[in-house]
């Protein structure tokens, strides 16, 4: 039985006593926990815990459920990535995000902590204020570094190693041996190329580094050992191949790349570093790999984790043990996606994700000797997944005949039925994604009747290098009409009410939401947009992107020319829209600055176009704060309501005296 830790939020509403009206709770709730590992001797696991403005990480004790040690970062910090380097010490990578909706950007900062919570304290990185040598270049001076765990070491308890990343553009980087209990670093290899990251085989001896320099030429090299020199592997400018080592096999005689080819989804690639000769293993014929699957209690690379219509494995060699257990444990969990996410040293523990676009996922420890799974916790204990809405793969035609993939959303026993629609372009563009998996933001929409489209439009991650490549330049041309043609597939396949379709979208997919009004005034009822960005030339003067170093060709590589792109910019198309708005921001957006919603707001009052907005001062990209999200989501299916006709939002429980 499911039981949830959290007390009731306070849901903002508007009309009271509705039966059917949305929850909020239900959907606002943070996750329990993000992500667990197991430690290597089984006795504690360290699990990621989601807290309002930052992401904490919690160690327990496994003999009697207690939490024996604790992590909690500053505000806006994030628990981002972490690994246990032997059974009582955890290494954690931190992580800054503005906004809830920002990817979270590694600060090159690693905190240890011992499993008890005991010696807490902050090895690597630009805050740190005391600790051994290696940390500083003199005293009060703290080294200009970021350092990112790449390798644990698993036969050496106290040291790991990490790449450094001086501060500064397009850097060297080299490795370094970490003692995680003093803090002391050693250099052990140097970069042959700038930007590198590299690999280490089994015994420790970095091996492969891939990086790119100032012409953001992609380059890989090798080398048979410590002291021996780099050669050159691959360059993307000789064969258009992007190429990344990823481990060695059991034995050490085969390398094996990730290769990006220049059409079609990324192989993966075995490499015999005695005569050069490299194998495909395997390559799906529609979505690149997602996760590498290692052999448990190792780092040896045994198949991938692939999400394309459904998850599904593959395997190097699908008659290997490896393979059997994928497929028992698939089986055994009634076809849901799973995953080994860590393991004990020895390969008998198993820590199992199982997932679908209707669970958020219930974590599992598999002991491989008894057969037998004991249920640890789900990442949602209060999402009940067989009453969640059903997320269905679509597959559209665009009309210059690209396919395109995607997913419906519908509530349970709806589809196919003329719903009225949201739909919802994801954010980024480019590299980003929709796969399928449980959504709290499209569930919360389903269960206010409508159905939710979502279409990866050229562009989007996840279709091999030239699907990406096709989106450049694309903003409010064919990656729009990508949307557009999906829209009108779902109302031809009768899954939306022609009359009743509103899209709405956060960040590019705001972008999306507005230009779609504009450009297709027929098609949709209204339009929303979260956190946008609607002037496009003036994302080469205000937010991050321009700030950083290669900011300007960015922009310039996938946007375009800045002096032609104010005529797809709907800040100057707001008189071609003709239904209402509603345009949401956060004055601290660093991404989408608050000025272009600002912009776009006045630009449709302007034109006479009805619009609500809601802004936070305090709030970035994305809303952090429990009330102010609660607000946000209920003006937006108030909002939906009132164009669609789909629920609004339950009234607030009277508070307890």
């Amino acid at each position: 039985m499911r039981k949830s830790a959290w007390v009731a939020l306070v849901v903002w509403g508007a009309l009271a006593g509705q039966a059917s009206a949305v929850d909020l709770e239900r959907y606002l709730k943070r996750d329990d926990f993000a992500d667990i590992k197991i430690s290597p001797d089984g006795n504690y696991l360290a699990a990621t815990v989601p807290m309002e403005d930052r992401t904490a990480l919690a160690i327990l004790r496994r003999s009697d459920s207690q939490v024996v040690g604790s992590f909690v970062p500053p505000p806006k910090n994030h628990a981002n990535d972490f690994n246990w380097v032997n059974g009582n010490r955890v290494l954690i990578g931190l992580a800054e995000k503005i906004g809830a909706l920002d990817r979270p950007r590694m600060t090159g900062e690693l905190f240890a902590i011992n499993a008890d919570g005991g010696r807490g304290e902050l090895l690597v990185g630009y805050r740190v204020e005391s600790n051994g040598p290696g940390t500083r270049i003199q005293p009060k001076k703290v080294e200009a570094v970021a350092a990112y765990m790449f390798d644990d070491l698993p036969q050496d308890d106290r040291n790991v190693l990490v790449s450094i990343w001086p501060f500064k553009d397009d850097p060297f980087t080299r490795v370094d041996r970490l003692d995680v209990q003093s803090g002391r670093r050693q250099t052990v290899a140097l970069s042959p190329v700038r930007r590198a990251r590299f690999l280490a085989d089994a015994n420790g001896q970095v091996r492969f580094a891939h990086g790119a320099g100032t012409d953001n030429i992609n380059k890989l090299y090798y080398r048979q050992g410590t002291g021996d020199n780099w050669k050159l592997v691959n360059d993307e400018a000789v064969n258009g191949r992007i190429e990344q080592a990823i481990g060695f096999s059991a034995d050490g005689s085969l390398a094996y790349f990730l290769s990006e080819q220049a059409s079609g989804p990324t192989a993966i690639v075995s490499w015999d570093p005695v005569t050069g000769k490299r194998t495909q293993l395997l390559r799906d014929p529609k979505v690149d790999p997602s996760r590498i699957i290692r052999r448990p209690g190792t780092a040896v690379p045994v198949g991938a984790l692939f999400l394309g219509d459904k998850p599904h494995t593959r395997f190097f060699d699908e008659t290997s043990a490896d393979a059997r257990l994928y497929r028992s444990l698939e089986a055994a969990f009634g076809g849901d996606a799973v995953f080994v996410t860590s393991s004990t040293k020895d390969g008998k523990q198993l820590m199992i994700e199982a997932w679908s676009g209707q669970n958020p996922g219930d974590f599992y420890i598999f002991n491989t000797d008894t057969k037998h799974a004991d249920h640890v916790i789900s990442r949602s204990s209060w999402v009940e997944p067989a009453k969640a809405a059903t997320v269905l793969p679509v597959a559209v035609k665009a009309r210059d005949g690209l396919d395109l993939s995607g997913f419906l959303t519908v509530p349970a026993g709806r589809a196919g039925s003329r719903l009225p629609m949201v739909v919802m372009p994801h954010g980024g563009p480019y590299g980003v994604f929709d796969d399928g998996s449980y959504s709290a933001e499209t569930q919360l929409l389903a269960a206010a009747g409508y159905a939710v489209l979502q279409v990866n439009f050229r562009g989007s991650g996840n279709y091999g290098r030239a699907f990406e490549a096709a989106g450049a330049r694309q903003w409010g041309g064919t990656m729009q009409d990508d949307v557009t043609d999906a829209t009108r597939w779902a109302i031809a396949q009768g899954h939306a009410d022609p009359a009743k379709i509103c899209i709405y979208g956060a960040s590019y997919g705001a972008y999306a939401a507005l230009m779609g009004a504009a450009k297709e005034g027929a098609l949709y009822k209204c339009a929303a947009g979260y956190v946008g960005v609607y002037d496009l030339p003036m994302m080469f003067t205000a937010g991050d992107i321009q700030r950083s170093g290669s900011g300007e060709t960015y922009l310039k590589d996938w946007l375009g020319d800045p002096q032609a792109l104010a005529a797809v910019s709907p800040v100057n198309l707001a008189a071609q829209i003709k239904v209402p708005v509603f345009l949401a921001a956060g004055g601290e957006d660093e991404r989408a600055p608050i000025k272009h919603t600002k912009r776009m707001e006045e630009a449709l009052k302007k034109a006479g176009v009805p619009v609500q907005s809601l802004y936070y001062a305090s709030e970035g990209h994305g809303f952090y704060t429990d009330p102010h999200r609660r607000e946000y989501y209920g003006k937006l299916l108030a909002f939906l309501s009132a164009n669609l006709g789909g629920e609004t939002a339950k009234a607030a429980a009277p508070a307890q005296p």
